[in-house]
Parts: structure tokens; sequence; C-alpha cells
């Protein structure tokens, strides 16, 4: 079983829903860290969802600041997906950093 630490982004996430990781076939992820920035000059709202359920919903971060979204790990088969949307346009960068094991 291979063990392989990676970091998926998504720059400028907005008001659509911006899919950052996809756990690929044949393997699961721990997701370790989930980091939203926001690069605007006024407050935004973000949601994250993973699997269908939601790790945070319409959370404020403030202007100039980021914000980490886990407190512990979680764990991702084969499929599930980390979904980002913000409030405004083109606001939040994001970056996602698992552990794959194949």
């Amino acid at each position: 079983m291979a063990n392989t630490f990676k970091n998926y982004t998504s720059a400028s996430v907005g008001a659509s829903a911006t899919t950052t990781y996809t756990v690929p076939g044949s393997t699961t992820s721990v997701m370790i860290g989930c980091n939203l920035a926001n690069k605007t000059s006024s407050q935004i709202r973000v949601d994250v969802q993973t699997a269908g359920v939601y790790l945070v919903k319409n959370v404020a971060i403030p202007t100039g600041s980021a914000l980490s979204v886990l407190d512990g790990k979680v764990i991702l088969e084969a499929a599930d997906t980390v979904i980002v949307t913000s409030d405004t346009a083109s606001s939040c960068d994001v970056i996602v950093s698992v552990l794959e094991q194949t």
C-alpha cells in the first residue's frame, strides 16, 4: 500500500460550487488540512462540503484573513469530493492537503 501526501488547490473560488478535490478510484484519503483565504477587501462567507455533508456552512472569513476548516482529520473514500462555494465572486483561495493510500 502506497502512502502519498498531496496538496490540491483552487484559486479564486466564487458563487459557483467548485470541486477542489476528488478521491481517485481504489484510493482512501485522509484529509489533514483544508485552508480558505479571503483575497478580497470585504468579509466573505464560505461553505465546504465533503461526501454530501457540510464541514462548514456560511462561515465568515474577514478581509485578508484565512481559516483552517479542520480541527482533526476526515477520512474520504473513492469518488468523494471536497466542494467549496463562496458568496462573493473570485474571492477565496483553497488548499486541501491529503494523505492518499492506494
